[in-house]
């Protein structure tokens, strides 16, 4: 039986540092939050990082917070309602982080169709199309990492985010799909779960969650968003971009088709 303090001789004693020299990392979403916190993640593990968002001046604020790292951060300007040209930007790719999204929080009688129907194109469609155009590289080599940036709301449901909750489920479906046809290629996907973390798409929630709930909205972090959380805090986006490196690492190469859950104890219940 192998000592509890060692591992199978293939490996280290120790975990080695997250080393991606020479790996082309793609994260969407990446301008700010959780998006930006992986890629200077995976830039400072050597990665050369390909950055896809909306917001040109976001990505070259990236960029000059990634100079100095042991990779690089590439701006790459990008609607993902532009499916084919996700598609196409994902090619080559050997790390991909499916991270941007979209909220509005509206009962159900309430909700704009034309919204639904993009929340699900950018949080669900497009990480398909993703995964799609990296996939024929990945298995190439054998060797990809899919990491898709998914939510507690992919694991449980809350009023009035239907086509969040139902993104968020479809992207465990597609991950877990992903994880299974990529196995024998060398290639993982899973799913990374936080709660509510710090960052604009949060803030930008606290107005609609306060007239959804009617309550002011000093009252809705600690009523509504913190409410489920036995560690009452939100999630820092650094935090986020730990568990998505250590799914990258050499240590994750068995963890696939999960869902690494960071909710604070939310799920326990």
């Amino acid at each position: 039986m192998t000592p509890p303090s060692t591992l199978p001789a293939q490996g280290s004693p120790l975990p080695s540092p997250l080393d991606l020299g020479g790996r082309t990392a793609l994260v969407t979403g990446a301008a700010g939050g959780i998006g930006r916190a992986c890629a200077l993640r995976l830039a400072a593990a050597g990665a050369k990082v390909r950055a896809v968002d909306r917001d040109a001046a976001g990505l070259e604020e990236l960029a000059g917070l990634a100079r100095g790292l042991a990779g690089a951060v590439e701006p790459h300007v990008l609607d993902l309602t532009d499916l084919d040209a996700a598609e196409l930007a994902a090619a080559g790719t050997d790390v991909l982080v499916n991270n941007a999204g979209l909220q509005l929080v509206r009962p159900i009688e309430e909700f704009p169709p034309d919204v639904f129907h993009t929340v699900l194109t950018v949080m669900l469609e497009a990480p398909f199309r993703l995964i799609r155009g990296a996939l024929p590289h990945m298995y190439g080599q054998g060797w990809g990492r899919i990491v898709n940036v998914s939510s507690v709301h992919g694991l449980r449901a809350s009023a009035f985010k239907s086509a969040y909750v139902a993104a968020k489920h479809g992207l465990e479906g597609l991950s877990k799909t992903a994880a299974l046809e990529g196995a024998p290629h060398g290639v993982t996907s899973n799913c990374v779960n936080p709660a509510y973390v710090r960052t604009p798409l949060v803030e930008k929630q606290i107005a609609d969650q306060a007239t959804a709930h009617g309550i002011p909205e000093e009252r809705v972090v600690s009523e509504v968003m913190l409410q489920d959380s036995a560690v009452k805090r939100l999630i820092e986006p650094e935090e986020v971009a730990e568990a998505v490196a250590y799914l990258c690492s050499p240590h994750a190469s068995f963890v696939s088709g999960t869902s690494l859950v960071l909710d604070g104890g939310w799920t326990a219940h």
